[in-house]
Order: C-alpha cells, then sequence, then structure tokens
C-alpha cells in the first residue's frame, strides 16, 4: 500500500472550500492539501439557499449554527414555494420534514385522498409544521424534547450568501492546515505511462505536482475536462434551461422562511431572503426568450432596489461521463449542473466531498473504488434530476411554447415509472439513498396536479369519520403549535443577528 502525500484542489469557491474544510477536519494534517484559487477568476456561487443535509455538513465540521449564520448573513429556510407551475395563480410549498402523522400502516396523505374522493378534505398544507409555519412567516428550531409534538419534527435549511460561506471556510480550513496558493493554472501535465494528471503549471512558472487532484474550477473543468477529455452527458432536451441572470436587492418586508420559486413564460425566477439583502435570478431558456427580455422580466419582478449589475450565467444541464477519472475527482460545478429549482448544488459539493473521503484511495488508486464512486454520482444526480424534471413535465400551463414543449416531452423511464406508480394510487418508494424523501415527491406530485386515481385500499381499515377525526386533530395541533412560533425575522433577529458588511466586495451569487 502506497499512501497519498499530496492532496491539490484547483478552485476556491464554495465547492473549493467547502472540500478543503471537510479534509481539514477529517484527515487532521495526515496529507499535505494545497487550494489553488485566483482573486482574478470570479466564482459562480450557485446557490444560495440549501436543503436540511447542509445541516450534517456543518455538524461535521463542527460549526456553531448562530456563529455561521452571522458570518454568512443567513436566515432560516422551511421549504420552496412554487407559484404558477402547476398552472397561473396556483401556488403550494415543498416543505421539509413529515406530513402529519401515520395512522396504522400508510402515510398520512393516503386519508387526505380519501377525504378527497369525498369532497371533505382541508388545505393539504395544514398537515405539515413546516409548510403552515412557512406560510404564516414563522419559525423556530425543533424542540428535541418534544418528540410527541411537531415541534419536535421541524426540519430546517439555510439561506445565506454564498461568497461569505465560502470565505468562513476559507478561514476555518487554513486554520487547520489548508495551504492556500495564489494565481491562476496555466497548464496541466499528465503522465505519459498511464495519463494521470502528474502536475499543473502556474501563471508565474512554478510547477506543483500532487498525487490527487480535485477539480473545483467550475464550468470549465480545467482538469478533468480540458486535461482529461472526460465527456459530459447533456439532458438538455428535458431541463431545457440553459441560461441563468442573477442580481440582489435590498432586503424585502417579506422576509418568508422559505425559497420562492415562480414560473415565468419561458423558465422561473427565485427569490432567497438573506439578513442584508434578497438574493434573485431568472433562469430560463434562450431558445424561447431572448437575453435582454430575460433580464427586463427578472428586473421589473423584484420587491426591492437593485444593488449591482445583472450577473450573466450559461450552462448545459448535465454531468460528466466519469466525475472521478484516473487521479482526479471533480466537485461542484467542474462535475455537472443541475439547475437550482430545488437547492441541490451545494449539497451535490457535500456529498461529493464526502463520498470521496468515504472511498479515499492510496496511491495506487484501485479501480473498484473508482468506479463505486462514479457508480453512486451517477445515481444521485440522476434521481435529482428526476425530481426536477417532474416539476416541468406535471403542468397543465399551455400558455406559452415553453410549457407546451415541457408538458408534451418525454421524460426518463425512471421518472415515469414513479409517475405511473404515484398516479394509480399514490405510492411512492424511496429508492437506496437517493436524495428526495417520499414526503417531497408527494408534496411536488400533489402540488403539480398529479392527483391519484385512487388510494390505498387498506385506508378503508378506518371509517370515514374516524379519518376525518385524524385529520383534523393533525391541522388542530400544527396550528396551535405554528401560533406558539415566533416570527422569521423575530427568530433571526434575537438567535443570529449578522454585523453589517464591512466595504462590501462584489460577491458570488
Amino acid at each position: 500500500m502506497q499512501p497519498l502525500k499530496k492532496i491539490l484542489i484547483a478552485g476556491g469557491g464554495s465547492a473549493g472550500w467547502m472540500t478543503a474544510a471537510l479534509c481539514a477536519k477529517l484527515f487532521q494534517g495526515l496529507y499535505e492539501i494545497v487550494l489553488i484559487e485566483s482573486e482574478e477568476i470570479g466564482t459562480v456561487g450557485v446557490g444560495e439557499a440549501t436543503i436540511p443535509a447542509i445541516k450534517k455538513f456543518n455538524e461535521l465540521l463542527g460549526l456553531d449554527e448562530d456563529e455561521f449564520l452571522r458570518g454568512t448573513q443567513g436566515t432560516f429556510k422551511l421549504g420552496i414555494q412554487f407559484k404558477d407551475w402547476w398552472r397561473k395563480g396556483e401556488s403550494y410549498i415543498h416543505g421539509f420534514g413529515v406530513i402529519g402523522q401515520d395512522l396504522g400502516w400508510l402515510r398520512c396523505h393516503q386519508y387526505w385522498l380519501r377525504m378527497r374522493e369525498l369532497g371533505r378534505e382541508g388545505e393539504f398544507s395544514n398537515l405539515s409544521i413546516n409548510t403552515a409555519a412557512a406560510l404564516a412567516g414563522r419559525f423556530m428550531r425543533a424542540r428535541p424534547d418534544m418528540g410527541d409534538s411537531p415541534m419536535g419534527h421541524i426540519a430546517h435549511a439555510f439561506h445565506f450568501d454564498a461568497g461569505l460561506y465560502a470565505r468562513y471556510l476559507s478561514g476555518f480550513a487554513q486554520a487547520r492546515g489548508v495551504q492556500r496558493r495564489e494565481g491562476r493554472i496555466v497548464d496541466v501535465t499528465l503522465r505519459p505511462e498511464d495519463g494521470f494528471v502528474q502536475s499543473v503549471t502556474m501563471n508565474d512558472g512554478e510547477v506543483i505536482a500532487a498525487d490527487f487532484f480535485v477539480d473545483c474550477s467550475g464550468f470549465r473543468g480545467l482538469i478533468i475536462e480540458q486535461a482529461l477529455k472526460t465527456g459530459y452527458e447533456e439532458w438538455k432536451h428535458w431541463l431545457p434551461c440553459d441560461r441563468a441572470i442573477a442580481v440582489p436587492c435590498d432586503r424585502s418586508d417579506d422576509f418568508t422562511p422559505y425559497t420562492r420559486s415562480t414560473a415565468r413564460a419561458a423558465g422561473w425566477q427565485w427569490r432567497i431572503p438573506l439578513q442584508h439583502r434578497t438574493g434573485n435570478g431568472h433562469v430560463y431558456s434562450s431558445h424561447y426568450i431572448d437575453d435582454d427580455e430575460a433580464e427586463r422580466v427578472l428586473l421589473d419582478n423584484l420587491d426591492g432596489a437593485q444593488r449591482a449589475d445583472p450577473l450573466r450565467i450559461r450552462f448545459v444541464t448535465g454531468k460528466r461521463r466519469k466525475i472521478w477519472n484516473k487521479n482526479c475527482v471533480a466537485i461542484g460545478l467542474a462535475s455537472g449542473f443541475l439547475e437550482p429549482l430545488e437547492s441541490t448544488s451545494l449539497h451535490l459539493i457535500q456529498s461529493a466531498a464526502i463520498r470521496m473521503v468515504r472511498l479515499l484511495p492510496d496511491a495506487g488508486f484501485d479501480q473498484a473504488g473508482i468506479d463505486e464512486f462514479n457508480r453512486q454520482s451517477d445515481f444521485e444526480y440522476e434521481r435529482i434530476r428526476d425530481f426536477i424534471i417532474l416539476h416541468y413535465k406535471a403542468t397543465q400551463r399551455d400558455d406559452t411554447p415553453f410549457w407546451r414543449y415541457c408538458r408534451d416531452m418525454d421524460v426518463p423511464a425512471t421518472l415515469r415509472r414513479k409517475m405511473d406508480l404515484f398516479s394509480a394510487n399514490g405510492r411512492v418508494f424511496r429508492e437506496d439513498d437517493e436524495l428526495f424523501t417520499e414526503e417531497s415527491w408527494i408534496q411536488v406530485f400533489l402540488g403539480q396536479g398529479v392527483i391519484p386515481r385512487g388510494h390505498d385500499p387498506l385506508v378503508g381499515v378506518h371509517s370515514d369519520d374516524e379519518i376525518a377525526r385524524y385529520l383534523a386533530n393533525i391541522e388542530t395541533v400544527i396550528g396551535k403549535c405554528v401560533n406558539l412560533m415566533p416570527g422569521h425575522a423575530e427568530f433571526v433577529a434575537r438567535t443570529c443577528p449578522a454585523p453589517p458588511l464591512v466595504q462590501p466586495k462584489a460577491l458570488a451569487l
């Protein structure tokens, strides 16, 4: 066994510094770690909104949650509101966490479907503490000592400034031994005998060799693609959006504990409330709208004064054919891109970094470990892809060519299987370790108008009156809990108020 000695991370930003921070924490000086980044090269922060898994990452690093939020101008997130996706004028929330309480063998939504069949259903959003609290603009952390109450099952994530998060983790990593090297990589040298990466050459002529390379260089894939010619699998036929425009505006009084995604004529617009500003962006298909019109749509729909020039981003949805190739792992945008509709961008960085650590090689680079990394990565990307496609496919909108295309397009067989099963009787099953839970699929299916033709027959174990009382009790208890929760702005001001930014720099959005 030949141990690794040196790991080189090419690129900073969220991907580079999340990877560096995790390695510094877990490796404890076992390897030399060098991160190369250039202040001349801008970063594309792929998302300011997260999912609850980010809490596990921060806990693994040992970060104090309130301190981290103060350092990143962060706020709390209970879910995502989708407006005008199913049809114009309709909205729903994909909330984190549980839906109601199981009754016997079945999930809560099966009983709601029975009541809907009878015309006796209430608002589905009232059956989840997360969605009810989000709509009320309230927030508090879960109470572990109240496991029998909805208060014990509040699931949250964060909104934060991606540039500040990278800066925060940069300090964390460097304090634990990561060496930061300023400069640009201008060349990559491969070993002639096997094509493995041998070294990189800097713009000042210095040659830096390493055993293991992590490509966090963004869309260009400096090592994984430009040097190793790995190839890219495109999914634009299922996810036709290929551009985004991002712009911050002043913080609004509408300080929501959720991300908002509003469908537009040829894409969708995000809204993410932070302590010091609101993040906004328009993701769209250049085939159906030109750049100038897309920018006008975005700027006409801000709820505060514009604070910077728009940042334009071009992308192709998909992934590298091999995310780990030879002695190089791609993390972040270098590995692929899935639009941030369900706030998965930072999660894909996190999961790839953790997977890399779990399958860390020695200097022999056994192919079995590489193959397993790629198998798990492919599965994760494909299942997240399917979940995002569902939002576009399950629509009744036919008011623009873009939405007609989405409504009528074919979808991957893996998604079609899930859609057919749910449409039959409301059943959905989580496969292996796919990211999104059954609760997530249920909420998006129902929110997008996919109403099953029937329900699980075991609903009949209980009488209709019993079911009505069971659902009413869930609504009542959740309603009382929400009334006891403070407002989101109040909770942030009390627990993690961020100081004003001094001499703010242009940060990634």
